[in-house]
């Protein structure tokens, strides 16, 4: 119980700092653009409630959710067949490379050709920019799949789906994992990105109007929130990959107490 608790004052230690140090530097402030915290802290609830949090919040979050999940699965996929097949790998590589070094905000008017400006084109922005550290992670996790794990298989007839499931995926679940927790951050980056071009919702859309009609504190809250919501979902992430990596940490800690 101390250890946890250590951990968690450690985790929170530097937020506190910071926020403090925000508190007292804006105490005084006189500048327009720069409100003082308590003033931003006073608005926040007037800003955010309930009903702005479900026509503005909660769709961010379906669009970030939907794109996020497409990129998971195609790149997870696409990742596996790359990873596992030199042939593959030498034919995709090139042009894997060049569309990787494209920024996804880039795209943003090329989709929205495509896609329209529905929430179509922002799932698909989300979705091409947290493809690649996924894509990428699990290409190497399958590539550094132990050999003689790989030649036990063989020897017992595990193949096919029974292959994939139990020694593939498996031993590439960390690397994938890693990948997935960068794309996440990536994700909430394009989904505010992809809010701010012709949408009429969203927490991108509701910061830029607040910019635009010169509601500065309104407009600091709204980047508040995001920050709180960006924390929310990273913890949130770390406990589901606690649990489903679960075993691995289990064996990281067994081979640290063995060294």
């Amino acid at each position: 119980m101390t250890r946890v608790l250590t951990r968690i004052g450690l985790a929170l230690l530097l937020p506190v700092v910071l926020f403090a140090v925000w508190w007292f530097a804006t105490a005084n402030s006189q500048n327009f653009y720069v409100p003082p915290l308590r003033e931003i802290l006073s608005t926040f609830p007037e800003v955010w409630t309930g009903q702005r949090l479900r026509t503005d919040v909660l769709p961010s979050l379906i669009r970030l959710a939907a794109g996020y999940t497409v990129a998971v699965l195609a790149g997870v996929a696409l990742g596996v067949l790359v990873g596992g097949s030199r042939r593959v790998r030498a034919v995709l590589e090139p042009v894997l490379e060049f569309f990787r070094a494209i920024p996804p905000p880039v795209l943003v008017p090329v989709i929205m050709l495509f896609a329209g400006i529905g929430d179509t084109m922002k799932v698909v922005v989300i979705a091409a920019g947290c493809v690649w550290p996924i894509l990428l992670n699990t290409v190497e996790g399958v590539r550094a799949v132990d050999g003689v794990l790989a030649d036990t298989c063989r020897s017992y007839g595990i193949t096919g789906e029974a292959r994939l499931r139990h020694l593939v995926l498996r031993s590439a679940s960390p690397q994938i994992a890693a990948g997935m927790r960068q794309a996440l951050s990536i994700g909430i980056i394009l989904m505010v990105i992809s809010e701010m071009f012709a949408a009429s919702n969203g927490l991108g859309f509701t910061i830029v109007q607040f910019q635009r009609g010169f509601a500065i504190p309104d407009m600091w809250s709204g980047i508040l929130l995001l920050g709180l919501l960006g924390l929310a979902l990273s913890v949130l992430f770390r406990l589901v990959e606690s649990w489903a990596l679960r075993w691995y940490h289990g064996q990281r800690r067994v081979q640290r107490g063995r060294s």
